[in-house]
């Protein structure tokens, strides 16, 4: 699998992805919103110049959140990879935590970050609900899939220490 660094040319695609994909180019989470294409990220692929997943990040305060990660194929371990490569930008910037925001509905995500070591560290019960009503109107209220209302979100971390192994 090929893991590169998110380049100015991959921005107007990862825009396009965002409005069709995750109903526009605004995301919201933990209270605030952001724009995914405008942080860091990295690309994977099969070989130069694909893109099978994408997954964007961005370090402060000694942390380093995941904006965005999505896997166009999932089962092949482009997901993983996107991990890994995010893990290794998070230690070289000294950060000690990896986290991100999913929602309540997200169960499959939720299983499948918890198999790479991260913890549900809070709920905020209604969080999307306000997001909904404040930034993003077509976040939608029920997941077709799952059945669920989409209503709370979960904050998930992975601590980072010297001695932890490689995420993937």
């Amino acid at each position: 699998m090929n893991v590169r660094p998110l380049g100015d040319d991959d921005r107007a695609w990862l825009r396009g992805v965002l409005r069709d994909g995750w109903g526009g180019e605004l995301m919201v989470g933990a209270g605030r919103p952001f724009l995914p294409a405008e942080h860091d990220g990295f690309v994977a692929g099969d070989r130069v110049g694909d893109r099978a997943g994408v997954v964007t990040y961005r370090v402060e305060a000694g942390a380093c959140e995941i904006t965005l990660i999505e896997s166009f194929e999932p089962g092949r371990g482009i997901g993983s990879a996107l991990l890994g490569a995010v893990v290794d930008a998070a230690r070289t910037a000294g950060a000690d935590r990896v986290w991100l925001v999913t929602t309540n509905d997200n169960l499959r995500a939720r299983a499948w970050y918890e198999r790479r070591g991260f913890r549900a560290e809070a709920v905020r019960e209604g969080a999307v609900d306000v997001a909904r009503a404040r930034w993003k109107p077509s976040i939608p209220l029920w997941n077709e899939e799952t059945g669920l209302p989409i209503r709370d979100e979960i904050e998930m971390v992975l601590p980072l220490g010297d001695d932890d192994p490689p995420v993937g």
